[in-house]
C-alpha cells in the first residue's frame, strides 16, 4: 500500500513540476495562479496544498532538486588543478545542454533570482576555486573578480541556451576559460 501512494505522489509532483515549467515558459512566476497549475496538472487545490504551498515553494523545489543533481554529477568528476578548469567547465556545460529545456527555464524573466544566484554559487565552487589569482588576491578582491566572471558565465550561458546552443559545449568552455585567464587580450 505505502509503495501506491509513494507512486502517487511521485506522479502529482511530476505533473505539478511539469505544469509549472509549462507556465514559466509563458508567465512570469508572479502571475502563475494555483488555480491554473491545477488545471493544467489536472488536480484539485487539495491535492496541490498537500505538497506545495504556493508556487514559489513549487518552483524552489524544482530548483533544489535540479541543482542536486548538478552537484552529484559535478562530484563525479575530480578536477584540482587549474588547467583542468576548462574540463570542469565543459563537463558542466555539457550537463546545462542535456538539461537544457528546464536550464533555459530556470534561466529565464519569467522564473526568480533564486536560481541564478545558487547557479553562480556552484559556478564558483566548482570552476574558481581552483585558479591561481585567488591565492595572489585578498579575499574581499577575489570576491569581487570571481563575481564578475560568474555572473558574466550565467549570461553567456543564457545567450548560448537561447541561441540553440550553436556552439558545442567544448567551445563555450574556451571562450569562456580564455576569458577568465587572459581577458580580452585573447580575443584581438
Amino acid at each position: 500500500m505505502n509503495a501506491k501512494i509513494d507512486r502517487r505522489k511521485k506522479y502529482t509532483r511530476m505533473v505539478l513540476k511539469d505544469s509549472l515549467m509549462e507556465l514559466l515558459k509563458v508567465k512570469q512566476i508572479s502571475t502563475i495562479t494555483i488555480k491554473e497549475l491545477c488545471e493544467l496538472a489536472d488536480i484539485n487545490r487539495s491535492t496541490f496544498y498537500a505538497h506545495y504551498s504556493d508556487q514559489y515553494d513549487l518552483l524552489y523545489s524544482i530548483e533544489e532538486e535540479f541543482i542536486e543533481d548538478m552537484v552529484v554529477t559535478m562530484n563525479e568528476y575530480n578536477f584540482s588543478k587549474e588547467e583542468e578548469a576548462s574540463q570542469m567547465t565543459e563537463k558542466l556545460l555539457e550537463y546545462i545542454a542535456d538539461k537544457s529545456d528546464i536550464c533555459q527555464t530556470l534561466l529565464s524573466e519569467n522564473s526568480n533570482i533564486h536560481f541564478q544566484k545558487k547557479g553562480m554559487m556552484i559556478t564558483k565552487q566548482f570552476i574558481f576555486k581552483n585558479l591561481m589569482i585567488g591565492n595572489k588576491l585578498d579575499q574581499e578582491t577575489f570576491e569581487y573578480i570571481s563575481i564578475f566572471f560568474v555572473s558574466g558565465s550565467i549570461h553567456v550561458i543564457k545567450k548560448w541556451l537561447e541561441n540553440g546552443m550553436n556552439k558545442t559545449p567544448k567551445e563555450i568552455a574556451l571562450i569562456l576559460n580564455n576569458f577568465i585567464n587572459k581577458g580580452l587580450s585573447d580575443f584581438r
